[in-house]
């Protein structure tokens, strides 16, 4: 999340940090393309996002076929898809990063994600001053109690299967976000729908879309501990695969505002991955691999009706390390960052950076539990969360994604 500090993309060893999101935007060129793995060490407005590739190797040459069409879209963005693959994605000079929406590209680099890189991925650097919200206009309820996270029992796949972990490289590193896996209304019963929060996908005004975006559900489903996971298999990290996000989007607000440190954006502070599985899974779906998929609520009851919410994640700020699957329950409040945006959901929570784009689970508004809001930001002291209550701009990215892949 990002502290107010930006809700916590979690990075190793650092301050937890919480982000505020800005508005729709849709993560276009979204090419799913099966590279050879190389070296690489860990150091309502929507926009669209064409083209979803496949790549095979040349005669086990380890040459890329790539259709025309799509590496002439890749070309009109510069980029070289062997250069790519050899590390050019490590180029963050702002004049190459992408950062509109419809510029997505995130192909696929296999076994770029392996155990020591995602255990050594670090929550995103984002905080705030809690000075920053004396401008708050707008209702806000008295700052809650804070709350012990407690730890998930495992294995978390049976009691929280929809849960799992984000990773993704920006310019400070490798970093780590939470997510959940969603319904689609599209595709029921098969969705590859993931939800997280806009700053785990793209930094906002200031940069573009992150890159290497990869979901791991159930990530360490057993709890190994840190030292355990030193010497722990892939499969026993991601025991249902790693799965790259061929297509992102989040709301137009959230690249428009959001920023690495404050509560800019946060209302808005969402984004929705469309993944597919880096290694053959037998024509399986996300949901079908995981047995589960939450429904999302854009007509949740107004704060004062919730009687409670529950936020999953995986905090990684000190004093937790990335590890653990922890939840916080508790009757939320009202943060108003800004008068005119929408008022956010707050409860009492000690998770820190890592947990962001975390799924908050309530009652719904058909009375099943369902997906009402993620994490996104917190104060850099911990101790309460925020995340945006979701109306029609979420909706809206949530659709065109599902729209996107209908079948």
């Amino acid at each position: 999340m990002r502290s107010i500090r930006p809700l916590f993309a979690a990075r190793r060893g650092g301050s937890a940090r919480r982000r505020t999101s800005p508005v729709l935007a849709a993560v276009g060129l979204a090419t799913a393309l099966s590279l050879t793995a190389t070296a690489c060490d860990s150091g309502d407005a929507t926009a669209n996002a064409e083209a979803s590739a496949s790549a095979q190797d040349n005669g086990g040459d380890g040459k890329i076929q790539i259709p025309d069409d799509i590496k002439d879209k890749l070309k009109e963005h510069g980029i070289d898809l062997d250069k790519w693959r050899g590390g050019a994605w490590k180029n963050w000079d702002k004049d190459d990063w992408l950062r509109e929406a419809e510029d997505y590209v995130n192909p696929i680099i296999k076994d770029l994600w392996d155990p020591d890189r995602m255990r050594d991925a670090e929550e995103p650097e984002k905080e705030v001053d809690e000075n920053d919200l004396a401008g708050d206009q707008g209702v806000t309820d008295p700052t809650p109690e804070s709350i012990d996270a407690e730890a998930v029992s495992t294995k978390y796949h049976d009691n929280a299967p929809e849960a799992g972990k984000v990773f993704f490289d920006a310019p400070e590193g490798t970093m780590v976000c939470s997510a959940t896996v969603v319904q689609d209304p599209a595709n029921p019963g098969k969705s590859n729908l993931v939800w997280t929060a806009g700053h785990c996908v793209h930094a906002g005004k200031s940069g573009g879309w992150y890159r290497n975006i990869a979901f791991v559900p159930s990530y360490n489903d057993s709890g190994l501990s840190a030292s355990e996971l030193q010497t722990a298999t892939k499969e026993e990290v991601a025991p249902y695969g790693v799965w790259w996000g061929d297509w992102a989007q989040t709301s137009d607000q959230w690249i428009e505002q959001g920023g690495q440190t404050g509560g800019d954006g946060a209302p808005y502070d969402f984004a929705v991955i469309h993944v597919t599985p880096e290694e053959g899974n037998g024509g399986k779906s996300l949901e079908e691999m995981v047995g589960s998929a939450l429904p999302v609520d854009f007509n949740a009851p107004a704060v004062p009706q919730v009687e409670s919410i529950t936020a999953t994640g995986y905090p990684a700020g000190a004093p937790y390390d990335g590890e653990t699957m922890y939840q916080c329950t508790d009757k939320p409040g009202r943060l108003s960052m800004v008068e005119s945006d929408p008022t956010m959901y707050r409860i009492g929570c000690t998770m820190t950076g890592g947990s962001s784009g975390g799924g908050w689970v309530a009652t719904g508004s058909n009375g099943e539990p369902s997906l009402v809001s993620n994490t996104s930001i917190g104060p850099v002291s911990a101790g309460w969360l925020a995340g945006p209550r979701l109306g029609k701009e979420a909706q809206g990215v949530y659709e065109a994604v599902s729209e996107k892949f209908a079948q």
